[in-house]
């Protein structure tokens, strides 16, 4: 039985840095909202105003159904989240995440893509192979498979949240130090400048 349900985006922080989970659940702080937060968020919103009219030529599909922000659940995983777009096709359901980003793909949201896949599965009760990251400053998608062991990866690191939610445990800051600079939370951590 679930004592609570975790979120895709504690998952994709996760990968980022598991202090935000520490911060989010454990010692909970008034979150600043960044501007790189504030312009993302729009970014989104006008990608949903948009996509509807474009084709489906970025996802090299010929037709197709988008279905916008979609809510999904899974009682078995103790997982939620809202979908940015999600495509059905005769071929079968493509999630698609949408990022306000030029960078290659991160792993955070490779496996936010994956925790997509697990949930629309569950919700159509078919299997999905795989989705998009859509990229809105280029307006190009690139196809992600997600493998047995990612959805394996993804399981086990909601188990990891979990852990460090019950057990208290505040994390070690990230390998990568430059995530910090604009994290909501650096004022927080106490050892990141």
């Amino acid at each position: 039985m679930v004592v609570f349900y975790l979120t895709v985006t504690d998952l994709k922080q996760f990968f980022y840095c598991p202090r935000i989970i520490y911060f989010t659940y454990v010692l909970p702080v008034e979150r600043k909202v960044t501007a790189k937060m504030q312009e993302g968020a729009l970014a989104h919103l006008e990608a949903v105003r948009l996509e509807g009219r474009r084709s489906l030529k970025a996802f090299k599909l010929e037709e197709g159904q988008r279905i916008f922000r979609t809510p999904l659940v899974s009682d078995r995983l103790g997982l939620a989240g809202i979908l940015d777009m999600h495509i059905v096709t005769p071929a079968g359901c493509f999630p698609v995440e949408f990022k306000d980003t030029n960078r290659p793909l991160s792993v955070n949201h490779k496996y936010q893509l994956a925790a997509y896949v697990l949930l629309l599965e569950e919700h159509y009760g078919k299997p999905v192979r795989g989705g998009f990251i859509y990229y809105l400053p280029r307006k190009t998608a690139r196809y992600i498979e997600v493998t047995p062991g990612m959805r394996v990866h993804v399981k086990d690191k909601l188990k990891k949240i979990r852990s460090l939610i019950e057990r208290q445990i505040f994390p070690e800051a990230p390998r990568r130090r430059g995530r910090c600079v604009d994290c909501e939370y650096k004022n927080f951590c106490g050892d990141v400048g």
